[in-house]
């Protein structure tokens, strides 16, 4: 089969999976979305089999159904329920569906429902994504009673600075408007530990605590991976001549290659830049610059080096331009791509 292909070193990659989940007490695997490059049934079916936890989290309702029957244990919701989503209100009557509650008028729709749903509460954090504000956790405990409460949620930002502080601080807040587990994602191991045993008080038991994990449990090693595309017609142009869609002339003499992958694959779908250095800001202004200009450098590897697209890429292939003076890949020749997992989709997945 040609196209773009995600080649897995699955005894690596579950050597690795094990030993993530051996160090993370706790662990609840995340698996949504397009399930970080592997699909959300097999995310699920490890989580099971190689894993071995009780409990995994998808993103929203729909999702469910991808997973309900591979995975036997709890499935948390992560996006938090709205009276208006009915397929949400349907699946918290399901005894294995953890639903996550984010704002005291929600909870109180969700408790008139009679559906004793299991129900995970969100702190509102720094992220000013989803929660209810600190100083307001304590209305929620007359509720309480109405549903099987799991505990609290508390989605930390993911830089390093104030966020034990923060997790401490919303962790001790939550417990004193009612006792339960805390949920953290964005922590590391040894800070949910110590937070669950500075909580628990001198001489008292630690607090119990889970610990969502997903793009550093699926794709924390990344030798356990690599990605080609198969090379599907070569040309040969002459500076000047106008090719692709856009009838862009070529600056140079040289070859375009067209190969597997585009944008229904994920190739050339950027989101903005993180950056926050001097440095990262200047290559971003630099490469913005070039795409401006109508270069865009692609991330395929050819003879050794990343090429530049020719135009932005095609729904399933792209035009990569190689200069005249190189020796071109032959067609069906298989060629390095790299791929941002939690947004691409390959056509076929290759154990080794």
């Amino acid at each position: 089969m040609t196209g773009l292909t995600l080649r897995l070193d699955a005894a690596r990659w579950r050597m690795h999976l094990q030993t993530v989940a051996g160090a993370t007490p706790g662990l609840v695997p995340v698996a949504k979305g397009n399930g970080y490059g592997y699909g959300l049934r097999r995310l699920a079916a490890e989580a099971e089999e190689t894993i071995g936890v009780d409990t995994i989290a998808v993103g929203t309702a729909v999702e469910v159904a991808e997973v309900h029957d591979v995975f036997g244990g709890d499935i948390v919701i992560l996006t938090p329920w709205r009276p208006d989503d009915e397929l949400a209100t349907e699946l918290a009557g399901d005894p294995r569906i953890i639903t996550t509650v984010s704002r005291v008028a929600d909870l109180e729709a969700l408790t008139d429902l009679n559906r004793d749903p299991r129900v995970l509460l969100e702190v509102l954090t720094s992220m000013c994504r989803h929660g209810i504000f600190p100083d307001e956790l304590r209305r929620v405990r007359p509720l309480l009673e109405h549903i099987r409460f799991e505990g609290w949620t508390i989605h930390l930002p993911m830089l390093d600075e104030g966020r034990y502080a923060e997790a401490e601080r919303l962790g001790r807040t939550a417990l004193e408007a009612a006792q339960g587990p805390l949920w953290f994602s964005h922590l590391p191991a040894e800070d949910v530990a110590a937070v669950a045993r500075q909580l628990g008080g001198a001489g008292a038991a630690a607090v119990p605590t889970r610990l969502r994990l997903g793009t550093r449990l699926w794709l924390g090693d990344p030798s356990s991976r690599t990605s080609t595309a198969t090379v599907l017609d070569v040309h040969r142009v002459k500076r000047g001549q106008r090719a692709g869609y856009r009838q862009r002339p070529v600056w140079a003499d040289g070859w375009i290659l067209v190969i597997a992958g585009g944008t229904s694959h994920g190739i050339g779908m950027e989101a903005p830049t993180p950056a926050t250095s001097v440095r990262q800001r200047a290559v971003s202004v630099a490469t913005g610059s070039l795409a401006a200009a109508g270069r865009a450098l692609s991330p395929y590897t050819v003879n050794g080096k990343k090429r530049w697209f020719l135009e932005p890429p095609h729904m399933q292939s792209s035009l990569v331009f190689l200069p005249a003076k190189e020796t071109p890949p032959a067609v069906g020749e298989e060629v390095p791509v790299e791929l941002r997992l939690t947004t691409a989709t390959v056509d076929q997945i290759v154990e080794a």
